[in-house]
């Protein structure tokens, strides 16, 4: 819960958080808590030398033998961006695996995600299977929560990201999920305030498509959190591995390998394969709700010796798009959602709201991450 108190604004001497994460503490020396988390809880439990190598070998060895005799031995979800396509390398080449690609096209993939996603796909030579979400149900869906006026615009398309491939490999039996989720980019993660709603709220979901949807969600695939964290891997064995936090993964040099190795072509920034999400947070969560998801983003990088913080400042000095391709790409998403832009201008002014404004398990679902950070399954600071 927000401390609902104006700090007085400070930020970190080590990374860039600020108190515009009305959350964050800072310590004597200036250091952020996002610091202190990834000194005392990530630094200590992440091994990327020889005893990663040895974990990687074990993981391996058992998802080849829950896979024998199956056309695949796990699933990985493929964005076109860079984490999940290290992780379909990584998987394939390093592990020895017969994954399964799994991507969700939600209507926004940038034409470069899906030339990465074709060239990975031709150079593994591993089998592609594509869900295409309701265009009109992810487009009402979307327009709902832009409506509601909260922070989390990118609820919907995870929400389809993350239910479609739950749903499709819980229906097929496949055990194993191998994710890009990894502490070498994304050790900072991104705070509550900042539209990083913890997971899929079923709840919080069905209440803003109530009160702003006008299209009934037939085919959407929405699998709440409780049933993909407990019922599907506690109870019934899906596993999640994450297997970039086990080998030496630096975005530069993944990019580069990728690159040589298939034509990959990397983005200018995380999250770029998605129109949507580019468009949300280059554009409208910083003009709208002052927030500026770059700052975790590289946050992350600076903890991991990937980047300065001169650099990071300079970067967030100015947009990561210019004026001009950031007006072309308003009218594109207001055209997109059938809204003239007008009509997308005035949901953009319209007062601010959080998620506290709708129903929600939010607190529920902090029991539960509270949970998992004590038996040592989360890392990552969250409070």
């Amino acid at each position: 819960m927000s401390k609902n108190i104006q700090l007085p604004y400070q930020v970190c001497r080590t990374c860039i958080m600020d108190t515009s994460d009305p959350n964050i503490s800072f310590g004597a020396d200036g250091d952020c808590d996002y610091c202190n988390n990834f000194k005392l809880e990530i630094q200590p439990n992440w091994h990327t030398d020889t005893q990663g190598a040895a974990e990687l070998a074990v993981w391996a060895e058992k998802v080849k033998a829950e896979g024998k005799g199956k056309d695949f031995d796990c699933i990985i979800g493929l964005s076109g961006g860079l984490d999940s396509s290290y992780a379909a390398y990584v998987a394939k080449e390093k592990m020895g695996l017969r994954p399964l690609l799994f991507h969700v096209d939600a209507g926004w993939n940038t034409d470069q995600a899906v030339g990465n996603i074709e060239k990975l796909v031709d150079g593994l030579g591993l089998d592609l299977y594509t869900d295409v979400i309701n265009w009109q149900e992810m487009k009402d869906l979307q327009l709902a929560f832009l409506r509601s006026q909260i922070a989390d615009q990118d609820l919907p398309q995870d929400g389809a990201f993350f239910s479609s491939l739950y749903k499709f490999a819980r229906k097929h039996r496949i055990k194993y999920v191998i994710t890009g989720a990894n502490f070498s980019t994304e050790c900072c993660r991104e705070p509550e305030e900042w539209g990083g709603y913890p997971g899929i709220d079923k709840t919080l979901f069905k209440d803003i498509h109530r009160k702003f949807g006008t299209r009934e969600l037939k085919t959407f695939p929405l699998v709440d959190i409780f049933v993909y964290k407990v019922l599907y891997q506690k109870l019934l064995g899906m596993t999640v591995v994450k297997p970039l936090n086990l080998v030496p993964y630096i975005k530069k040099d993944a990019e580069a390998e990728l690159e040589r190795l298939f034509g990959w072509q990397k983005f200018q920034h995380k999250h770029h394969e998605s129109r949507f999400t580019r468009f949300y947070e280059d554009y409208w969560m910083p003009r709208k709700f002052g927030f500026h998801k770059r700052r975790a983003h590289f946050s992350s990088l600076i903890m991991t010796g990937q980047m300065t913080r001169d650099e990071a400042l300079k970067r967030l000095s100015k947009p990561e798009m210019d004026e001009h391709f950031l007006k072309q790409e308003f009218e594109y998403v207001a055209n997109k959602l059938d809204l003239t832009v007008a009509e997308l201008q005035d949901i953009f002014e319209g007062e601010n709201k959080t998620y506290r404004d709708y129903k929600n398990k939010r607190w529920f679902i902090g029991v539960g991450a509270s949970v998992m950070r004590r038996l040592g399954l989360e890392r990552r600071l969250f409070r």
